[in-house]
């Protein structure tokens, strides 16, 4: 096996094409496998190739599959470290090597001569034989590799054998922060290959924006004639250019496909033609002479029951969540996707960046010492890698960037994949953000850039590439676009500062959007002894080395629900703007190709929540970036806060979405709520040393409420903490992080000293000092109560003493009460959670949810749930009995079966117990969520600074639903 300590890609392989079907007899290997785990690559069966083997005693694995996902081994997790010694090209002896055996039978009629054995993806090394004869040996875990095999095969039974290592020279070039998973984990196809066939193909076809014209060739073998009947092409060779006056073009938004056939004497294949032209003009990324915005995601393959081996309904019910949430690009990060998903977003309409199985990422934890990327032993590799997806992918129109990799630092080896992608195909520019300087790339990319550092960069002033940036080349990168190949790290509850950075995206023509990491937590699906099921992440396997949950930082959690995050985007990068405001609607088409004669626009007038007028409005059809003033409906006006919402919805059935369904909306008041009516407070009387006060009775002595009404409520106090998010723990943010700032203060640990309780003018004033031990810092509470009808009402003044260096996690007041008033229903933000800077996706409304279903989530416990600009709520208990809260004029609402403290300590969501109360904070006001888990923090204005806050409350007992 001297193929493990070689430089070398592989050997017996044929050279990389493009990946296609035909009508040449295949038969695909997939299924139940004969499977042997070995310890080590000393420890393999002797003979085990061979057809006489007897693998009875085997165990069964499927293919596509990995084995750690089935029970043998374990899953492992890592971010940027090697889970082993950095020793190139040498791997540990503790090698687990899986022995896969699998039994065919070669269809009658299969025809003589040359054949091809595929293998799309195999996790990371292996080598094959059949029946019995070696073939060959590839690394470049995903990415196809091809073998001949027409000499080898039989008629009848066949026998095939592959040994798969974990550990190889390449696991160097796959440091891809994900799970490291082994085996065949993508499909395996016999291909008939007739003689007189079409070997290969590539698709020019070149759209003219000027004058609408289209130009096709195929870059094929000769003779080779195609056939496209939509376009009048009828048996025509295939190699000439053909030039179409005029054809529709093909764009993420209007996915255009034209149906062909390439036909040779031996073989047909069906070809899909997508008309676009990509070009950097003046510094600007062009397709079809029109600036594009990227609304993207970074997609890592990942389903939490069969790890990257992701089933094809599942690729497409991804691509289907990616269209209804206004996402227009995916980012193949880090390594080509299966083929198939780039055929859904050739049909569905995605633009894509097709990235090569290529990150270095642990050398940099040593300074890059011996990284591959500079090192001439491993050029071969480099280039084989970059070959291999540019001629798997080459034909698929949505495919409009290539980039050479992530996070392997810079050197010879990247540069000379550039050159030789540039010669191959040069029509579509090259990506790599770790080419600072951009010397051998055709964009700018950056991860993470703060929204200061975007601004700067949108305004090519960007002297230093950054601030983390000691490469030159200034002046080259400052006349080419920009993209965030990662920003807005959804880690969590988060991600926020999303609106700001669409902002810049849309006011320099320079900054073309970005690619959100991620699409999905890469959880692994558990079941607990009694049937509950969670999540796991790193560590949750015993690896000696791993990164925690930092794998769990998707836009969808493990099972593919979305996170509020998700929605949040949706709203953020809507297609279609919508401003209702000062009695006018203005709608926005920021579409980059395509009108808005796709949609329909409806209103509706809601008084506090409930609806009393709708309809259809009258909008002009829109061309992109054009905008126009729309005459609101004539309503009367309201008695209540009173809304109106206009919606951009699907009028008809599309590829991705059924008609009615919500691509963008807008929200406007038309008038506010009524004053309240005044009351003057009822008296505070006192007997037997407890003091009533309207519905209410307190102990005297310490102010400490006792019932309200006939519900037993924990006295609210002033609470300043929050179960950090991830973004607060900012494990790869800026500065010190957060949650490190407030736990070095105290403030998850605060106590409470009474300093007076007084009965004045009606009211029962109790002060409170709120401080954590060990400093002199600490905030003034008064906690002002009075009787209003059959309301109880409390305010609250807090005033901070001493000089606070942080912000605050949240500033408001803890309560609890019953279980069983487990009905919600609220009027104000929703119908999920929101922040300060994640609440675009909050609309003001009227909804109902139980408390079990106001919770996120989150892979890893912490702060959640929140909803904003609460104006009342009421939690009911199943006989009808109940609390109503209402806010003046708003509060911030959380309603959950657990306390703060157990969120704090919860590693995975099935530790949480519930309690037999529902814990309320009611607050004033919170600190926002920002991004400092991988990017930059809390900005500015969402930040909760310590100053003086004050918030009123009404609470009103009920016995029966109002």
């Amino acid at each position: 096996m001297s193929y493990l300590t070689e430089f070398a890609p592989g050997a017996g392989r044929l050279r990389p094409r493009a990946f296609f079907a035909s009508d040449a007899p295949a038969l695909g290997l997939d299924g139940v496998w004969r499977f042997r785990l070995a310890g080590s690559a000393a420890e393999v069966t002797p003979g085990f190739e061979t057809d006489d083997f007897d693998d009875r005693g085997w165990g069964e694995l499927p293919v596509p599959a990995h084995w750690q996902m089935h029970g043998h081994g374990a899953p492992a997790y890592t971010n940027v470290r090697y889970p082993f010694p950095l020793d190139p090209p040498h791997v540990p002896d503790e090698n687990p090597t899986g022995e896969y055996r699998r039994e065919f039978t070669l269809p009658n009629g299969w025809p003589e001569g040359p054949a091809v054995l595929r293998f799309e993806g195999v996790d990371s090394c292996f080598a094959v034989w059949l029946n019995g004869r070696p073939l060959g040996w590839s690394t470049g875990s995903r990415l196809p590799a091809e073998f001949e095999v027409g000499g080898v095969l039989r008629p009848g039974r066949n026998v095939l054998a592959v040994r798969v290592h974990q550990w190889s020279p390449g696991s160097y070039l796959e440091d891809q922060d994900m799970w490291w998973l082994s085996g065949i984990f993508r499909s395996v196809t016999l291909l008939a290959r007739p003689a007189d066939g079409i070997a290969d193909f590539f698709v020019h076809a070149g759209y003219d924006h000027r004058t609408g014209a289209g130009t096709l060739r195929v870059e094929t073998g000769d003779g080779v004639r195609l056939t496209v009947p939509e376009l009048g092409l009828a048996d025509v060779p295939a190699d000439e250019e053909h030039v179409l006056p005029r054809v529709e073009p093909w764009s993420a938004e209007t996915p255009r496909l034209y149906e062909g056939v390439l036909s040779a004497e031996g073989e047909r294949v069906p070809v899909r033609i997508g008309f676009r032209t990509v070009a950097v003009e003046d510094g600007v990324l062009k397709v079809n002479g029109r600036r594009v915005l990227f609304r993207g995601v970074n997609r890592h393959e990942w389903h939490p029951d069969h790890g990257r081996a992701v089933p094809p309904e599942t690729m497409r019910r991804d691509l289907l969540l990616m269209k209804r949430h206004n996402v227009n690009a995916v980012r193949t990060s880090h390594y080509p996707p299966h083929p198939a998903f780039l055929d859904l977003c050739d049909e569905l309409g995605l633009w894509v960046v097709d990235e090569c199985d290529l990150e270095t990422h642990g050398f940099q934890r040593v300074g890059w010492r011996g990284n591959p990327s500079d090192d001439p032993r491993w050029r071969d590799a480099f280039l084989d890698r970059m070959r291999r997806m540019v001629e798997r992918d080459k034909n698929h129109p949505s495919v409009v960037m290539w980039s050479l990799g992530n996070e392997a630092g810079t050197g010879g080896n990247l540069a000379a994949m550039a050159a030789w992608t540039r010669e191959r195909d040069p029509g579509r520019p090259v990506h790599y953000e770790g080419d600072r300087a951009c010397s051998y790339v055709d964009v700018h990319s950056r991860m993470y850039a703060s929204h200061e550092e975007v601004d700067l960069i949108g305004r090519r002033a960007d002297e230093d590439g950054g601030a983390d940036s000691t490469d030159g080349g200034g002046a080259r990168r400052r006349t080419l676009p920009f993209v965030l190949c990662e920003y807005a790290h959804a880690m969590g509850a988060g991600p926020g500062g999303l609106t700001e950075y669409q902002r810049l995206f849309e006011a320099h023509e320079r900054c073309q959007g970005g690619f959100v990491w991620e699409w999905i937590d890469h959880g692994i699906r558990r079941t607990g002894p009694d049937g509950t099921e969670w999540f796991a992440y790193g560590g949750d396997f015993g690896e000696p080395l791993h990164d925690g949950n930092f794998v769990a930082d998707g836009l969808l959690f493990p099972d593919r629900v979305p996170s509020p995050g998700l929605a949040e985007y949706k709203k953020v990068v809507e297609p279609v703007r919508i401003g209702v405001a000062d009695g006018r609607i203005e709608i926005v088409n920021g579409h980059d190709f395509a009108g808005t004669g796709h949609l329909e626009f409806r209103w509706s007038v809601e008084e506090e929540g409930v609806a009393v007028a709708g309809g259809r409005l009258d909008v002009p059809v829109l061309a992109p970036g054009e905008r126009a003033e729309v005459a609101p409906p004539e309503v009367p006006a309201g008695k209540a806060e009173t809304w109106l919402t206009v919606r951009a919805v699907l009028a008809a059935d599309l590829p991705w979405a059924d008609a009615g369904h919500e691509v963008a909306w807008g929200q406007g008041l038309l008038s506010p709520a009524p004053p309240p009516p005044a009351r003057r407070p009822g008296p505070v009387t006192g007997k037997d040393g407890l003091l009533r006060v309207g519905p209410a009775v307190f102990e005297e002595r310490t102010g400490r409420l006792l019932r309200l009404g006939g519900l037993p409520v924990d006295a609210p106090r002033l609470d300043l903490w929050r179960a950090p998010t991830d973004n607060d723990h900012g494990l790869h943010g800026r500065g010190t992080p957060d949650e490190a700032l407030w736990r070095r203060l105290g403030l998850h640990r605060l106590r409470h000293r009474l300093v007076d309780v007084a009965v004045e003018d009606d009211a029962l004033l109790v002060r409170t000092r709120v401080a954590p031990a060990a400093t002199d810092l600490a905030v003034l509470a008064d906690f002002r109560w009075w009787g209003d009808g059959d309301g109880l009402v409390l305010e609250v003044r807090a005033e901070p003493v001493g000089d606070w260096d942080c912000p605050l996690p949240r500033l408001g007041v803890r309560t609890a009460v019953p279980a069983a008033l487990s009905h919600v229903e609220w009027y104000g933000g929703g119908p999920g959670e929101a922040y300060p800077d994640m609440c675009r996706a909050a609309r003001v409304g009227r909804f109902a949810a139980t408390v079990d279903e106001l919770q996120t989530p989150y892979v890893r416990p912490q702060e959640n749930g929140n909803r904003t600009g609460v104006r009342w709520a009421r939690l009911t208990a199943p006989d009808g009995t109940g609390l109503r809260i209402d806010g003046a004029p708003a509060f911030e609402l959380t309603a959950r079966r657990w306390t703060t403290e157990d969120l704090d300590a919860a590693r995975h969501t099935h530790e949480l117990r519930p309690h037999d109360r529902v814990y309320l904070h009611l607050d004033a006001a919170h600190h926002g969520l920002g991004s400092a888990s991988c990017g930059p923090g809390v900005l500015p204005e969402h930040r909760l600074t310590a100053g003086p806050r004050s918030l009123t409350l009404t609470f009103t007992p009920y016995r029966s639903a109002p």
